[in-house]
């Protein structure tokens, strides 16, 4: 029998509060809609059980089922703006203070052999 990932049986609070959040948003958006759960589950190919599970915030449900609520109801280029590097100021202050622009820290390549 696999070993049960931590973070589904317990995840972090913050975790768990944001998955909660995202189900809870995206109920109001389906219902702002007129749309029951039976149409958006057809539409995007999986069972009604799934799109409860999305909207309760169930941690085991897959970032491609969020992702396919979002784009059934026309939301999904909010996706993108998720982790958003102009947005994270911790991370550019971060690689400001380091000097860096980019992960990795490879030298340039010169022709001096």
């Amino acid at each position: 029998m696999a070993a049960r990932n931590p973070l589904l049986a317990a995840p972090p609070y913050e975790v768990e509060q944001a998955l909660k959040t995202l189900g809870a948003n995206i109920r109001t958006a389906r219902l702002r809609r007129n749309l029951s759960i039976a149409e958006v589950a057809a539409k995007i190919g999986v069972d009604r059980h799934v799109i409860g599970d999305a909207e309760r915030g169930k941690p085991s449900t897959g970032i491609a089922i969020y992702a396919g609520l979002l784009w059934a109801m026309g939301l999904a280029d909010q996706l993108g703006r998720v982790a958003d590097p102009l947005s994270d100021e911790e991370g550019m202050t971060l690689a400001k203070a380091q000097g860096r622009d980019k992960a990795g820290g490879r030298k340039a390549l010169d022709n001096d052999f």
